[in-house]
């Protein structure tokens, strides 16, 4: 790729505007696409705005929105002048949504009709503008949840279009907006449950986007289906600046995507690049493909066999391709370990799957392939300019903390050096907090560092590695493994849909399914044990009820469960 003259969200915007003028940008999935001169120049307008209201450079604004072409002009027009974006993830709850207000100090907030009550009542002697998302109208101070809709023309507040000497006059003029300015703060939602606001600049964000063309190329005739929160570093960077970056179109849904609403849309527009992660394929594979291939005795047993299962995974792959609208050429997996059993029909199937690896401390992509050159349960490997290392590898095994230098890194956490300095070594490198080993070149992703459960021997036993043989059985969806008073304990939420099918005698009489499930439980426990280490023995197996509570981006919160 040619090199970016200049790495800021700015050049991005003015570029792409002058190169891609008429080619569309943004969509909703049933809408009139937004062109890149009039994503442009609603950005603008929306910058001038927000200028005309006292905002200037440094100051924060918050986004607190569903996925919407509006969104990305909302971020592009806060970073273009200067300004710090703080995307929030929706599912954040209204105590969140106020703490992070506080926290980074916000003075303004850009937020959607739906989002509005999470703000309801909130104060603050910073925030002086509210602007409704939806169509950029501003908010009076006094407008209430209840007065929202009443209140707010559903027409677009009309914008003055300011020249560049009209606004040289009013001390309006865009400042200068440099590389290593802040350019977005983004809090966590983790699976430690500790939320921390990560600074990236300009140069983190674009420079990341640079790198991973290296590895997956966009095209300006691409197109994409958004279905990831784009306050997700994974889906801002990789899903919006890259697109934009390369003239490529992005279209969103106005609903949830499940299944009855992806389907459709993925019919329609027939997008050639995905990114998802693991939970979305893993589901399908679970609920649709793997029952059909196992529905009757002989079908399971020519399943066991590896030719014939390789065959049908392909069978099955060719009606997935097409259902997912029959141009895919890059399906992108990030967020979460995939599970091997998905992974080995992914491969079979010859669908065009890649998987990444990145934090959103680091933009977010550290690793990463192209569907040409995947390898078993690898994340890939590093872009040309970013390095890894594997710090104090274990002499046996080479695990050992992954750790990352690039101009990708974050400078740190907002108002935190103290946890900043804890994630920083003394030569500058950033600890990931995952273990993993490199094989000429390529990542393998071991799990989490603070998930990792000391054996009696001293042996290292990874939960991600127990859970991944659990969640192959047939009736399992989903687990969690960790040590309780020494011991090892899985939680498994099973399929219970599948349960029903199946078991339709059972159904019926409430006492014989309980007995049933509780022996299945019982027999995936003496499975998983047969096929790992003695030493990594699961001693209990609870059955969890409930699927578990997850992060946006579907990593299940193991902190509610395991303390």
């Amino acid at each position: 790729m040619k090199k970016v003259q200049k790495l800021t969200l700015k050049y991005v915007l003015e570029n792409s505007a002058e190169k891609y003028a008429t080619k569309p940008c943004v969509s909703w999935v049933d809408g009139k696409p937004i062109r890149y001169n009039e994503f442009y120049e609603q950005a603008k307008e929306l910058q001038f705005l927000l200028q005309e209201e006292g905002i200037t450079k440094g100051d924060k604004v918050a986004i607190l929105s569903e996925n919407s072409p509006n969104w990305g002009i909302a971020y592009f027009a806060i970073t273009s002048f200067g300004a710090i974006a703080v995307p929030i993830l929706p599912d954040f709850r209204e105590n969140e949504v106020h703490h992070i207000l506080r926290h980074s100090s916000s003075k303004a907030i850009l937020i959607s009709e739906k989002q509005y009550c999470k703000i309801d009542d909130f104060e603050s002697d910073v925030m002086v503008l509210r602007v409704l998302i939806d169509n950029f109208a501003i908010l009076p101070p006094e407008t209430t949840i209840a007065k929202l809709k009443s209140s707010i023309s559903r027409s677009t507040r009309p914008i003055t279009k300011l020249t560049d000497s009209a606004l040289k006059f009013t001390g309006l003029r865009t400042a200068e907006v440099l590389e290593d300015d802040i350019a977005c703060i983004l809090y966590t939602s983790g699976t430690t449950g500790n939320s921390k606001g990560v600074v990236l600049s300009h140069k983190n964000l674009v420079f990341d986007a640079t790198e991973v063309f290296a590895i997956q190329n966009i095209e300006s005739s691409d197109r994409l289906v958004s279905v990831l929160p784009l306050p997700h570093t994974y889906e801002c960077t990789l899903g919006l600046i890259m697109p934009i970056m390369k003239g490529a179109c992005i279209y969103y849904l106005d609903k949830l995507p499940t299944a009855r609403v992806l389907l459709p849309v993925l019919k329609k527009i027939k997008p050639t690049i995905m990114l998802t992660v693991p939970l979305i394929i893993e589901k399908i594979f679970k609920n649709k493909i793997q029952p059909t291939l196992t529905s009757n005795p002989i079908f399971r047993s020519l399943y066991k066999f590896p030719p014939t299962r390789k065959f049908l995974h392909y069978l099955a792959g060719k009606k997935l391709y097409n259902t997912f609208g029959g141009n895919l050429h890059f399906f992108g997996i990030g967020g979460a370990l995939l599970a091997a059993d998905v992974e080995r029909f992914l491969r079979d199937a010859k669908f065009p799957y890649a998987i990444g690896y990145g934090l959103t401390e680091t933009s977010p992509l550290l690793a990463g392939c192209n569907p040409n050159f995947t390898k078993y349960r690898s994340t890939g490997t590093a872009p040309p300019n970013i390095q890894l290392r594997i710090f104090n590898p274990d002499p046996k095994t080479g695990e050992g903390e992954i750790q990352a230098k690039g101009d990708n890194v974050m400078s740190g956490y907002y108002k935190d050096p103290e946890r900043t300095k804890e994630v920083f070594t003394d030569d500058g490198w950033f600890k990931t907090g995952d273990l993993g080993i490199l094989k000429n070149d390529y990542l393998y992703i071991k799990g989490r560092l603070k998930n990792v459960i000391i054996g009696p021997s001293g042996t290292n036993i990874y939960p991600e590695d127990i859970e991944s043989v659990i969640n192959q059985h047939h009736y399992v969806l989903e687990s969690i493994v960790y040590e309780y008073e020494n011991r090892i304990v899985a939680r498994v939420h099973l399929n219970y849909e599948l349960i029903d099918k199946e078991n339709k005698h059972k159904r019926a009489n409430e006492k014989l399914m309980r007995v049933f499930i509780q022996q299945l439980i019982e027999d995936v426990r003496k499975i998983v044990n047969s096929q790992v280490p003695s030493y990594s023995n699961v001693y209990k197996m609870i059955e969890q009820l409930e699927p578990f509570e997850k992060t946006p981006t579907k990593k299940i919160k193991r902190y509610l469960y395991t303390e």
